[in-house]
């Protein structure tokens, strides 16, 4: 799962509109960002794979951002950011649920690589094993709630088009990271540093589609 992360952003932005949709971008990332930033310093570890379908990402121990326990802690500490950040309760809670989202999200792609906490083993239905099944459902996803996301704009006197287009940088990602994927050389460095870089990147697009004139929003 990589841009179908962002249809909880979406959907967020959609039903708590107070918090800004590069806050509820970051948020659905939060937990790729903490991998992004352990997996080079040796913390979490990843290797390659290329006889792996979809994803070559071989995520073989990853305790501290993708097991259900640290996803629980990520999404409270999303929670009392925003609070620190004098954002309300409904955008607080919001926020901390699209942190959490992710780790809902990769338990249906990844392959069983997620760690439960209570329970010996890990989980991961694997969709990524049927790359068509997998891609189909990130862009579905993104059309739902971008769809949604685009008509509340419409029905507050703003235009959709920069929602039309951040979809459609997201799309035009997600094409290339499906094909571009990280070479089977590939140091951790070289693998995490990438993945924050986008990850902000993204960010960055969420807050220039987010920008402009506002209509009041409850």
């Amino acid at each position: 799962m990589f841009v179908g992360h962002y249809a909880a952003a979406i959907a967020a932005k959609t039903a708590a509109p107070r918090a800004p949709l590069w806050s509820y971008a970051l948020a659905c990332q939060a937990l790729d960002l903490g991998w992004g930033a352990l997996v080079p310093l040796g913390v979490e570890k990843v290797r390659i794979d290329p006889g792996l379908q979809g994803s070559t990402l071989d995520l073989y121990f990853m305790p501290f951002t993708h097991s259900l326990p640290a996803a629980l802690i990520w999404s409270a500490a999303g929670v009392g950011l925003a609070r620190a950040a004098r954002l309300p309760w409904s955008a607080s809670l919001m926020l901390g649920a699209v942190v959490f989202s992710h780790w809902g999200l990769d338990l249906l792609v990844h392959r069983p690589d997620l760690e439960l906490g209570f329970a010996p083993g890990k989980a991961g239905l694997g969709l990524w094993n049927l790359p068509v099944v997998e891609m189909t459902l990130e862009i579905g996803l993104l059309a739902v709630t971008g769809a949604l996301w685009a008509a509340r704009r419409t029905r507050h006197a703003r235009s959709a088009w920069p929602a039309a287009a951040f979809l459609a940088f997201l799309v035009a990602l997600q094409i290339v990271v499906q094909f571009v994927g990280p070479a089977p050389s590939a140091t951790p460095l070289e693998i995490g540093l990438p993945a924050l870089v986008v990850y902000l990147i993204v960010g960055f697009m969420a807050w220039l589609a987010d920008r402009g004139p506002k209509a009041v929003e409850a």
